[in-house]
């Protein structure tokens, strides 16, 4: 029986730029970098509050990356989604979509990383 999550994989290309992004952009954490028994170059990141990892993999054997348009994408809660957009912006990475109201005070955007993944960021407003 499943216990719980532990990590999800996104494979990519360019492995320092994804990495990059990641950290300085989102300000995730690279908690550990090693080679695979069949070569892959894994890279793992968590967000500050969370347990579960984002792994980003380079495997070139596995042929080229194609992400999908709305295929799949990450969610990250932000605590001011205006001041996460200045910043993103400065460091070359623009909001793609948003920030759009989401209940009271709340909003949501999108970003796009390197390689065509979606980010999605949640501002939560409060529930009064």
């Amino acid at each position: 029986m499943i216990k719980k999550l532990l990590h999800t994989r996104y494979r990519v290309t360019d492995l320092e730029k994804t990495v990059s992004f990641y950290r300085d952009v989102l300000g995730l954490q690279e908690t550990r970098r090693h080679t695979s028994g069949r070569g892959s170059q894994l890279v793992f990141f968590k967000a500050p509050d969370s347990e579960e990892e984002i792994e980003i993999c380079k495997f070139d054997e596995s042929g080229p990356v194609v992400v999908g348009p709305d295929l799949t994408h990450l969610a990250f809660e932000v605590e001011d989604i205006e001041e996460f957009a200045r910043e993103s912006a400065k460091k070359g990475y623009p909001l793609s979509d948003g920030p759009h109201p989401n209940g009271k005070e709340g909003a949501i955007a999108f970003i796009d990383a390197p390689e065509g993944y979606e980010i999605e960021l949640i501002q939560r407003g409060s529930d009064k």
